[in-house]
């Protein structure tokens, strides 16, 4: 069963998604709990390589209230968990021009916390505005269809 956390609306806006990676995360009991409650925002949140790993930054995930003072820091830098020929398979193309990763979604998968991970193409300007024209006249149609049916 899937329970979806948060999803980052900014990076679909912002960024062609080419191809979407599902990533365990090392989380902190504490961090899990507050992940239960909702409280994460995934805004700025992008994901880079470095020796080998990859690392989830600019995730915020609010300490929990009930915790103690061993409550991790809530910008930190947490570890994604990728197969071997994943990490390699994204580092090729990472280090290609234009190439990034984005955290597009955050969700339960059962018991475990999962970060749905996109390779992702920045947009220019214009592609933005096409996108919210595109968006504004699929709602008119709709809207249409709605009325005559």
């Amino acid at each position: 069963m899937i329970k979806v956390i948060a999803t980052n609306k900014k990076a679909y806006h912002d960024y062609f998604i080419e191809a979407t990676y599902e990533a365990g995360i090392s989380l902190a009991g504490s961090e899990v709990k507050s992940l239960r409650l909702g409280n994460v925002n995934l805004k700025d949140s992008y994901a880079i390589i470095k020796n080998g790993e990859v690392l989830l930054m600019g995730a915020h995930i609010s300490p929990y209230d009930k915790g103690s003072y061993f409550n991790p820091e809530p910008r930190r830098t947490r570890r994604l968990l990728l197969h071997k020929q994943e990490i390699m398979k994204l580092r090729s193309k990472v280090n290609e021009k234009g190439y990034t990763l984005v955290v597009t979604k955050m969700y339960f998968k059962d018991a475990l916390v999962k970060v749905e991970l996109g390779l992702a193409k920045g947009k220019e300007g214009h592609d933005k505005r096409e996108a919210l024209k595109e968006r504004e006249q699929k709602r008119m149609i709709d809207r249409a269809l709605k009325e005559n049916y």
